[in-house]
């Protein structure tokens, strides 16, 4: 299954492309799947010159940005909207409205297409994304999460 991916908590606008297998198949021999594309616009040099970052601005900025870096990362892979499979979206934390853009974005393009629309914990995100590593840890593993303010430091068994 193709997955789009969007993530607009703060004060970046990414997306990505991940292509999901059966196992047994192969794409650039990973066989459970593997990321085809990706893209990020960072929004630290608007927000510069305010000491930090302005949330209606990161919003507007993120609404800007959403279209073009779908457009960019469906190019890179050789693929169209057709062949998504799912749209999955940052749900949060994160700046209510930045979160509102990437949400409103995904599930509208989602529904456009008729396929699943999917919101990630923003934090579980970043706490499972060493599993997408081609050396992924092996359960349990200790993981330190750090991201805006929040700071863990966690045992993860399982994913569930």
């Amino acid at each position: 299954m193709l997955i789009l991916g969007v993530e607009s908590s703060c004060d970046e606008t990414g997306l990505a492309l991940y292509e999901t297998r059966e196992p047994g198949s192969s794409l650039r021999d990973d066989p459970l799947g593997g990321l085809l594309a990706h893209a990020v616009h960072s929004q630290v040099a608007m927000h510069e010159a305010y000491g930090g970052v302005v949330p209606e601005l990161a919003s507007r900025d993120h609404l800007r940005r959403l279209v073009p870096l779908c457009r960019e990362v469906l190019a890179r892979a050789g693929r169209a909207l057709g062949d998504l499979g799912a749209v999955a979206y940052t749900e949060g934390p994160g700046l209510a409205g930045a979160l509102l853009a990437g949400a409103a974005y995904a599930r509208g393009l989602a529904h456009a297409l008729g396929i699943p629309a999917i919101g990630i914990h923003h934090l579980e995100g970043h706490l499972l994304s060493p599993l997408l590593s081609s050396r992924a840890p092996a359960f349990p593993f200790v993981a330190l999460l750090v991201s805006g303010g929040h700071t863990q430091l966690m045992r993860v068994r399982e994913v569930q």
